[in-house]
């Protein structure tokens, strides 16, 4: 293949230097065993003179020497050369423009691909800073400005995904970048001075790009940077939290969230055991807050993965995830309530009986508030939770504690709820804990019976309260009505109203 790309760079540097003496069509093609001109004997830069061609020829051991070193020179300088062409960038705005040259491009890039794909003897420095140099000019460019409509993101994002029109290119130059950072004749040690933090930074950046087919490629060429270059690594997992503070905390956007969390999901499988501070400082920092965004939903299988591959690694780190969990629970966004309840299912699945008995009060507590949720879905997942055969036999162990604080909920349900599923699930989570323990169960119920009761003194006082203030008003009088059974004594009206003194 380097010889190939000898003979045809060679030949067409004699028919340029010809100065377009000939007829304009080549000649044959030279075979492919035959060498370059600049393989034939010493270099003309040794002795700055140009060579004749009667000139004797060198020893045998002298001549195989320098015919070495002539033809690796000669093989560096057909591919940067090559490579060079390749740094030119071409509008793609305009589909007519510069369409010979454009082709010319591609099938030029696509020769080099075969060509590190087929080499035989390892890249030299020179050849690797060439390719860096490459990747850069036609890979790192700034994006044009998003225009939105008044849509929010999440509808239209996924509708009408944009293609960038230099995919032509890009398509080609991606493929080549994987192929040299995959090459096992790319010297991870060299490369490295070029494949550095201010590139690996660039890199990272494209991943914001709105097509979608770039962040897939970014995607398998970012986890093979992090797997070959292990220098790289503690800088990657720096700049990757730091897109996701800025996506959580100020920008609220980022396209290529899923991709990254996906990336780095692999990487987390191969965190080793016990888990780093730094790791679990990247999970509680980074990750976690990754479920306040509205458009969690377009990375949250990717986000659930990372942080089930933490807890498998560590088990203590599960009530960690389940307080985050609570700390970002949505309020008044019922879909994403429901996806929240899916993953907390999967994060219990993991969870063992000593941290769940750690964070159970307050994870039943807002249970409980989705059992009464007005949202039907939301009410039928919750209730859902019940069918899980390891969170059962944990809510069993602990009925004592659950069974309470979930049995007011249970009863409002099936006093009030409207929809007809919800009611039936409610009646069958009744029955598992009536076969689980009914003594505890009647406990409860009368608990909740009476509690029913001092709500409906409370109201009826509320109410009596409002309809004596409202004759008050009605005659007139402006004294202040204070309940029978208030603890505090009232203000003598003739009290004056003293305003704080500013110091």
């Amino acid at each position: 293949m380097w010889k190939q790309f000898i003979g045809k760079l060679s030949w067409k540097a004699m028919k340029s230097s010809s100065g377009g003496g000939g007829t304009g069509s080549p000649p044959a093609k030279l075979p492919p065993h035959l060498p370059s001109p600049r393989e034939n004997g010493a270099s003309p830069r040794e002795n700055g003179a140009t060579p004749k061609p009667n000139v004797s020829p060198p020893s045998p051991a002298a001549g195989a020497g320098a015919g070495a070193g002539a033809e690796v020179r000669s093989r560096e300088d057909a591919f940067v050369q090559k490579v060079n062409i390749c740094c030119a960038v071409y509008d793609f705005s305009d589909r007519g423009k510069d369409s010979p040259e454009k082709e010319r491009k591609r099938q030029m890039l696509m020769s080099l691909v075969d060509c590190i794909g087929a080499a035989e003897e390892p890249l030299t420095e020179t050849m690797i800073a060439a390719c860096v140099r490459m990747f850069a000019a036609n890979l790192f460019r700034v994006f044009p400005p998003k225009v939105r409509s008044g849509t929010s993101t999440s509808e239209t994002e996924e509708d009408e995904p944009f293609f960038d029109p230099s995919w032509y290119h890009l398509q080609v130059v991606y493929e080549f970048l994987l192929r040299f950072v995959t090459s096992p004749l790319v010297d991870a040690k060299v490369a490295r001075k070029y494949v550095d933090s201010p590139f690996v930074s660039k890199l990272l950046d494209l991943f914001d790009s709105d097509d979608p087919r770039e962040r897939d490629c970014l995607k398998t060429i970012l986890h093979r940077i992090y797997g070959k270059f292990m220098g790289n690594r503690p800088f990657i997992r720096k700049a990757v939290s730091n897109i996701f503070y800025r996506f959580v905390f100020e920008t609220d956007h980022h396209n290529g969230i899923a991709e990254l969390l996906e990336v780095f999901g692999s990487v987390i499988s191969g965190f080793a055991k016990p888990l780093k501070e730094e790791h679990k400082l990247f999970l509680w920092k980074a990750l976690i807050p990754l479920h306040k965004p509205k458009s969690v939903g377009v990375y949250l299988p990717q986000l659930t993965y990372c942080i089930t591959q933490f807890i498998e690694k560590e088990p203590k780190l599960a009530g960690t995830v389940i307080r985050g969990l609570l700390k970002y629970w949505p309020v008044t966004n019922s879909q994403k309530e429901i996806m929240f309840l899916g993953e907390l299912e999967e994060v219990l699945e993991l969870t063992d009986m000593a941290e769940f008995q750690k964070c159970m009060t307050p994870l039943f507590r807002k249970i409980a508030s989705c059992l009464n949720s007005s949202h039907f879905q939301v009410a039928e997942r919750a209730l859902f939770l019940w069918n899980n055969e390891h969170l059962f036999d944990m809510i069993s162990q602990n009925r004592q504690v659950i069974l309470p604080i979930i049995y007011p909920a249970l009863e409002r349900n099936t006093r009030w709820h409207w929809n007809q599923s919800v009611l039936n699930v409610t009646m069958n989570v009744r029955k598992m804990f009536r076969e689980m323990d009914e003594r505890l169960l009647l406990a409860c119920q009368n608990n909740f019976q009476e509690e029913e009761e001092k709500r409906a003194a409370t109201e009826e006082r509320r109410r009596l309260m409002w309809e004596q203030l409202e004759r008050s008003a009605a005659r007139g009088h402006h004294q202040p009505v204070i309940a029978a059974d208030a603890s505090f004594p009232a203000p003598p009206s003739s009290a004056r109203l003293v305003a704080p003194t500013v110091t």
